[in-house]
């Protein structure tokens, strides 16, 4: 960490956007982060990636970030230039970030002490960006380069749980090489799976989140719309039975002592879509039940299945971990999310709301925890 002064300010890179598919969610979550962030005690530097993969100098302007009038934004409408662009150096002696446009002299923005990543999806959660910023030695929020992985690629991620004895459902992977080599033995790969299953089951693009690309499939008219509507997303798509019962979700976040989970929160089931997809999660407005009306053992296995998941997927700093309470009353582990979103209906800021953890402390206390980390290996 650079040398600091009694009176200097840790300074915190706030980047967001990027080249996934969640850009505007990612956009969306970095207005509610710049927002809360103490400025009497951080200083702030947002930097957006574009669509198209450039980091850019953005306003730091949260009420821009927001989604208006069901108009998502996007980091080409925050820049502050269309020609400049930001430079981290990959190199652990500095920490200077340098801002450069044709034809002019770079410009040193100064140094960096921490960054904040807010980016869902791949190229930003799936521990490309985390290996950036290990070369370049700046301590950044959030999972290191291999949990982010593992939390991004839902097949790697159950396997991951099942090797720990976490409770998954049924599932199968179809991979690009099995497309390219024989489409119809991928594509009966699936059917064989619904025959031992059942309907509906669900198509998910194995490596993308905040419901993008996942389709609810009743039979076998609507799979091949729905796995072409997952590829859009990722060659790699995963295919999911239904499980019946509850969805219910829990935080957990790194104190100085360890990880520790929320009260859980319960996702009702949502009567204008056919599940918990991207218009219900961010333009609707769908709401959580926090705390999730469960009995008090249940909140203790649900408290402690998340922070097992925390744990064996070596995650840091946060994690939402996702379940469903089946009719049968036992738990099983859908997925976990190592940067959830930090939007004003989140359920991740929700859940640590309830617990005692307002927003604006939830995201000091993420800062802290990735400031006492060192890069490498630990």
């Amino acid at each position: 960490m650079s040398s600091q002064t009694p009176s200097h300010k840790p300074r915190v890179a706030v980047v967001f956007g990027g080249r996934s598919s969640e850009h505007a969610i990612s956009v969306v979550t970095a207005g509610a982060v710049l927002r809360a962030i103490d400025r009497e005690k951080y200083d702030v530097l947002p930097i957006g990636i574009t669509t198209d993969g450039r980091w850019v100098l953005t306003a730091d302007d949260p009420a821009r970030m927001a989604i208006a009038d069901r108009k998502l934004p996007s980091v080409a409408e925050l820049a502050e230039s269309v020609d400049g662009g930001v430079v981290l150096p990959v190199d652990p002696t500095s920490r200077e970030v340098v801002y450069s446009e044709p034809g002019a002299v770079p410009k040193a923005l100064g140094e960096v002490d921490v960054v904040f990543p807010v980016l869902h999806g791949p190229y930003g959660e799936d521990g490309t960006l985390q290996g950036l910023l290990e070369l370049s030695g700046v301590p950044y929020v959030g999972s290191g380069v291999l949990a982010s992985a593992v939390g991004q690629d839902k097949d790697y991620m159950k396997r991951v749980f099942t090797s720990f004895g976490l409770p998954v459902g049924p599932y199968e992977v179809i991979r690009p090489r099995e497309w390219d080599k024989d489409p119809a033995a991928a594509h009966k790969k699936i059917v064989d799976f619904a025959g031992e299953h059942g309907w509906p089951l669900f198509v998910k693009p194995a490596r993308a989140g905040s419901s993008m690309g996942i389709s609810k499939v009743d039979d076998l008219g609507g799979l091949d719309e729905a796995i072409e509507e997952a590829r859009a997303h990722d060659p790699k798509i995963i295919v999911e039975s239904l499980l019946s019962g509850r969805e219910i979700e829990c935080g957990v976040l790194e104190f100085e002592d360890g990880p520790r989970a929320s009260v859980p929160a319960e996702i009702p089931p949502v009567t204008a879509h056919d599940f918990y997809d991207f218009e219900a999660k961010y333009i609707d407005s769908a709401s959580g039940i926090v705390p999730a009306p469960l009995t008090d053992a249940q909140t203790a296995e649900v408290r402690e299945l998340a922070v097992a998941a925390f744990e064996a997927a070596s995650c840091e700093g946060l994690v939402r971990a996702d379940f469903f309470l089946q009719d049968d009353g036992e738990f099983v582990i859908n997925e976990i999310n190592t940067l959830p979103g930090f939007t004003p209906i989140s359920m991740y800021p929700r859940m640590w709301q309830e617990s005692g953890v307002s927003y604006p402390e939830l995201i000091d206390r993420l800062l802290q925890a990735a400031l006492r980390r060192s890069t490498g290996l630990r």
